[in-house]
């Protein structure tokens, strides 16, 4: 079964849609390792919303902090520290969507960064929003990829289009685009389920 961890080039760049449309299009099961905020409509709240299939199951949150800000500084303010260590993935047969908090440089605690719970065999899908300054942000995310000697499997673009900055994307950073989400006026279940038939292609070739 294969695990594809979603991150993205910053916060509210569309992780936890493409995470929904990945979990729709393989049945796969979903998990967010650090959820800080929001516990009453968390990430994997929404995700489950979206998701119509009735074969994916929704993994509890190693972590669950209140408040929305680095996941270390929440740990804080809730009188915690992460142990990275302890963080282990859920057991299951199934293919595994496993979704990030922030950037991959967040910090858990004050020695690592969400990086560090990537493992070997994660399929990474990198999340790329247009917006002023998100070239050098994707860019910045590819390369850190690279310093830590992993190699994304692919990037989405998600939002308005912006063919420029698009293109030297894909031609700078050298990574495969497995596929775009438009600028919908919403996202709901029926987006998601549309869109993960359009990109189930794409996706049963990384399995």
């Amino acid at each position: 079964m294969k695990k594809f961890f979603i991150t993205g080039i910053g916060t509210d760049v569309g992780k936890t849609v493409v995470s929904a449309i990945f979990v729709e299009a393989l049945n796969a099961d979903y998990w967010k390792p650090v959820q800080a905020g929001d516990l009453d409509h968390s990430d994997t709240d929404k995700v489950k919303a979206l998701v119509s299939n009735p074969i994916s199951r929704f993994h509890k949150n190693a972590y669950a902090l209140n408040t929305p800000m680095s996941p270390h500084g929440a740990a804080e303010l809730d009188g915690i520290t992460i142990d990275t260590d302890g963080i282990a993935e859920p057991e299951t047969s199934n293919h595994l969507v496993i979704e990030g908090a922030g950037g991959l440089l967040v910090p858990l605690n004050e020695k690592r960064t969400l990086i560090e719970l990537i493992q070997e065999d994660y399929a990474i899908i990198v999340v790329s929003r247009n917006y002023l300054g998100s070239i050098n942000h994707t860019l910045m995310t590819l390369e850190v990829l690279k310093a830590h000697g992993l190699k994304p499997a692919g990037l989405i673009f998600n939002g308005e289009v912006v063919r420029s900055s698009e293109s030297i994307i894909e031609q700078l950073g050298k990574v495969h685009v497995v596929g775009r989400i438009n600028e919908e006026e919403q996202i709901n279940a029926e987006v998601v389920s549309r869109y993960a038939e359009l990109f189930k292609p794409s996706l049963e070739k990384l399995l």
